[in-house]
């Protein structure tokens, strides 16, 4: 009985010290969590696309908690959400302009191939291979890589062959920009309907010889802008969208249709709409 008693007592000895040991240790070492971070993440949309840069919207409200990023950093949130939210964190919320994903390309079906391509449906994977399969290196390869890698199911695949954007879906979370190997996607404001639907820095004439919708640098929308919003540079028509008062007169005078508005419905091309 006496071996038997001497072992039982031991371990239990040993389990009561190192219980009281882990107690102690847990409570010397344990890291207080401040509970507004569940509430800040509670207000959150909880779509973890990682726009903000954190891991995470869990990874958001620490930061935001810890003060390492501002609630301006989500494109996603509300805006009443990011107000109750900076109510709780004694901080203001400074107002931005709402943009949204753009595609500078129309090649689509319409652009000219220099070799067929049997590979991975993947622009990624596509650009590897002497930059894609396009004759325009600058063009859009149209594998979808975007619509996949969208969070929000903003972007989908139109006839021809190119991304579309559903104005009321996209939040300007910035991964069909980060994504695309050819980085044809900007976030432009939604306010401003006009923009270049090309991203070519070719001269003119090898832009026609492979796609009939691109900028040839003409230079006719820098002329005709009352408000001089559009420069050339480097062979290509830019927007400087704090001059851009959506007037359009540069859409009448193109000439290749590369300038084009924007809509809810579709794109209009000069006087006529893309099909």
């Amino acid at each position: 009985m006496f071996e038997i008693i001497v072992p039982v007592l031991t371990l239990s000895g040993l389990g009561l010290i190192f219980g009281i040991g882990l107690a102690i240790a847990a409570k010397k070492l344990c890291v207080a969590t401040d509970p507004r971070i569940d509430e800040v993440f509670s207000n959150l949309p909880g779509t973890n696309c990682g726009a903000c840069g954190m891991a995470g919207c869990m990874g958001f409200a620490e930061g935001l908690i810890q003060g390492t990023c501002t609630i301006e950093k989500c494109p996603v949130t509300e805006l009443q959400k990011k107000i109750e939210i900076a109510g709780l964190l004694g901080q203001e919320v400074k107002q931005k302009v709402k943009t949204i994903a753009v595609l500078h390309c129309g090649g689509g079906k319409r652009a000219k191939h220099k070799f067929k391509y049997d590979g991975v449906k993947d622009c990624i994977a596509a650009n590897l291979i002497l930059g894609g399969h396009k004759a325009c290196v600058y063009g859009c390869l149209g594998f979808a890589t975007c619509v996949r890698a969208c969070p929000f199911g903003a972007i989908t695949m139109g006839g021809d062959e190119l991304p579309i954007v559903n104005e009321e879906k996209c939040t300007a979370c910035g991964k069909c920009v980060a994504i695309c190997p050819k980085k044809l996607f900007s976030l432009a404001p939604i306010g401003k309907k006009f923009y270049t639907n090309c991203a070519s820095l070719d001269f003119g004439k090898a832009v026609l010889e492979v796609c009939p919708l691109g900028c040839i640098a003409c230079g006719k929308c820098e002329k005709v802008c009352p408000v001089s919003a559009i420069k050339v540079v480097d062979n290509l028509a830019i927007f400087d969208y704090e001059k851009c008062q959506n007037i359009g007169e540069c859409l009448k005078v193109c000439p290749t249709k590369c300038i084009v508005k924007r809509s809810n419905e579709d794109i209009t091309y000069g006087t006529r709409s893309a099909t």
